[in-house]
């Protein structure tokens, strides 16, 4: 007796443990089916809480996210022309391609945009699929309309190619002119009034109040070519160049006066901006502002500068760099500014110090010497390909553009109420545009959109601080259009586009009911199929089947994937793979069966020998499908 009861253990123990598979497939069935339509439980829930007081949880609702053939949309091909683009950067644009679009898209509030890209055959596209979209042309706009900020700098610029006949023109009028700076050039040299030669020859507009004198550093974006120029020859103090140095402004005949010594300073600072100073939007007078930096400087130590400078600056640069400026060359600040950071000493912290932005405190962390070349030049004309183009741009680019914008927001002017925009730069555009500012004190600079100039201003002083302001005739509305296209980033390479097409919504819910009768109808099928031939072992898979259904359109909710045609004939595709196992094991079963097996015996040998086959047939599945996900 003993030994049979041990015998009969195993069984009953597998017996339970089948009971509780079972249980727990029927209970991940409901579970799953409930997920996928969740109307009849939340109605059940608010029935039963509304009748009794409990809590009991709804099932989330969301819809399933349908793709642009079942819901209707916009599908739109893009091609990026990366002709100017290295090989090996291609890839890398294409992503910044992708990038924008998306932030573009989402940007004017699209929903669940598809933004994707290919390689094929050397060319590099995006493919755009807006769901819900049916204005083809809108979208295009949205897409496509890519806001070009430029920043420039007085100056001639044309917009074609020269023709023969003007670049023969072209070719005379600068043979004419270096002859009759060839002529000044000989007579400096030989020794005649350098000071006189300004008057009679130079076309530089501040001849009257300098007579050509003009200090300058190494490395200067206006003079630097001159000042290399100088100390590559060895020049000596009063002596002249043997050559005429070109430059954008012109032909120089230059006369070394001396070098000078000067100092650039490596300084952080805080800045407090206050009511009607340039760029502040605080309303907040100028009282409480001294009396707040009152109260700072006394916690201030040059241990805790860069950080109190995170806190509590108005610099917009000064929560990514501490307030940091940099080595500063004379000439680069403001006069103020300046002045105070030469009075303090190095590794001190100055007082209080008011410009026109606000109140400043500087730290001075180092200090070294810097060589200032003084020299008089005569500025010669130089005609360039604006010179003979009737078309020429008064105004030409300075390479600082929409790519190097950190951020653009909306403000309001205190005084007036009216709307602009304020632009902060990332660390490369805040250089170029300091060094833009420093070079055209006292002259216009444009603000250009789209080709477009939509602000002239005058430069008052070099602005270092990494911000620009956009001012106009702008309503609300325009100003936050225009802010929010500018943050939507500008596109790294040019893009075309190659096809359109619109799936209406018609269309779209009639794909969507024959796809859902589809897979009804195949669901139905297979089950039929499996029932009719297995009998109760097929009514088992059939049963399996519904799990497996239930599980797959969870995971679809779960994991928000987008259901389209060609998922939903995958979707039916797999419910055959999904049980083309169960037929394996059974005819193996059979097989066994009618070899003489008893009926345990049987169905545990048909399922080891049907074990090989399933697995190699579901590799083979696997593989194929990271093949077609690695490659869609």
């Amino acid at each position: 007796m003993k030994k049979n009861t041990h015998a009969l253990r195993p069984r009953s123990s597998g017996k339970a443990k089948a009971r509780l598979l079972a249980i727990l497939m029927l209970l991940a069935t409901v579970g799953a089916g409930l997920y996928d339509a969740p109307s009849a439980w939340n109605g059940l829930a608010g029935f039963v809480n509304e009748k009794t007081g409990w809590n009991v949880p709804a099932v989330s609702d969301s819809a399933y996210r349908l793709g642009l053939d079942l819901q209707g949309g916009t599908h739109l091909v893009y091609e990026a022309d990366m002709r100017e683009i290295a090989e090996a950067d291609r890839a890398a644009a294409l992503e910044g391609v992708r990038d924008v679009i998306e932030r573009r898209v989402n940007a004017f509030g699209v929903a669940e945009p598809v933004v994707q890209t290919t390689t094929t055959g050397g060319a590099y596209r995006v493919i755009v699929e807006l769901a819900g979209v049916l204005d083809v042309n809108a979208a295009i706009d949205q897409i496509g309309e890519t806001p070009v900020l430029e920043f420039k700098e007085p100056g001639t610029e044309i917009g074609r190619e020269l023709t023969d006949e003007e670049q023969a023109l072209l070719a005379r009028l600068n043979g004419e002119e270096r002859i009759a700076s060839d002529a000044v050039l000989r007579q400096a040299r030989a020794g005649a009034d350098f000071a006189a030669l300004v008057a009679e020859h130079s076309i530089e507009a501040t001849v009257g109040e300098t007579p050509g004198t003009i200090t300058a550093l190494r490395g200067s974006a206006q003079y630097g070519a001159i000042v290399d120029a100088i100390v590559k020859a060895g020049t000596r103090p009063g002596g002249v160049l043997s050559r005429m140095i070109e430059t954008p402004e012109g032909l120089s005949v230059v006369k070394y006066i001396g070098m000078k010594q000067a100092k650039e300073m490596q300084l952080s600072h805080i800045l407090l901006c206050f009511q009607g100073k340039i760029g502040c939007t605080k309303d907040v007078p100028a009282l409480d502002a001294s009396v707040r930096f009152t109260a700072m400087r006394d916690t201030l130590t040059p241990e805790n500068f860069a950080d109190k400078a995170r806190e509590v600056s108005d610099d917009p640069t000064a929560k990514d760099n501490g307030g940091d400026l940099g080595w500063v060359k004379p000439g680069d600040t403001v006069p103020a500014f300046e002045l105070a950071a030469r009075q303090t000493a190095v590794g001190a912290i100055s007082g209080q110090v008011e410009t026109e932005f606000g109140y400043h405190l500087i730290y001075k962390r180092a200090e070294r010497p810097i060589a200032t070349y003084e020299f008089q030049r005569v500025l010669m004309k130089r005609s360039t390909e604006a010179d003979v183009v009737p078309d020429a741009s008064p105004w030409k680019n300075t390479g600082l553009s929409g790519k190097d914008l950190k951020r653009a927001q909306v403000e309001f002017d205190p005084n007036t109420g009216a709307p602009y925009v304020t632009l902060t730069f990332n660390d490369a555009g805040a250089k170029l545009f300091g060094e833009l500012t420093a070079s055209h004190i006292g002259e216009p600079i444009a603000i250009f959109l789209d080709g477009t100039p939509i602000s002239t201003p005058t430069v008052q002083d070099a602005i270092y601080g990494g911000t620009a302001v956009i001012t106009g005739d702008f309503t609300l509305d325009e100003a936050k259009l225009l802010a929010q296209r500018l943050n939507a980033g500008a596109l790294p390479v040019p893009v075309k586009l190659l096809s359109q097409e619109t799936v209406g919504p018609t269309l779209g819910a009639a794909s969507l009911d024959q796809s859902v009768n589809a897979a009804l109808l195949g669901f139905a099928l297979v089950a039929a199929f499996m029932i009719l031939v297995y009998r109760m072992p097929g009514l088992f898979a059939a049963a399996a089947l519904v799990l497996y259904a239930a599980l797959n359109l969870a995971c679809y909710r779960l994991f928000g994937v987008t259901i389209t045609l060609s998922g939903i004939a995958g979707f039916v595709l797999s419910l055959g793979i999904a049980v083309d196992a169960n037929v394996l094991v059974f005819e193996r079963v059979r097989d066994e069966w009618r070899a003489g097996r008893d009926l345990p015996a049987s169905i545990v040998e048909g399922y080891r020998r049907a074990w090989a086959p399933i697995r190699d047939g579901h590799l083979t599945t696997l593989i194929s499908a990271s093949v077609l996900f690695l490659f869609s």
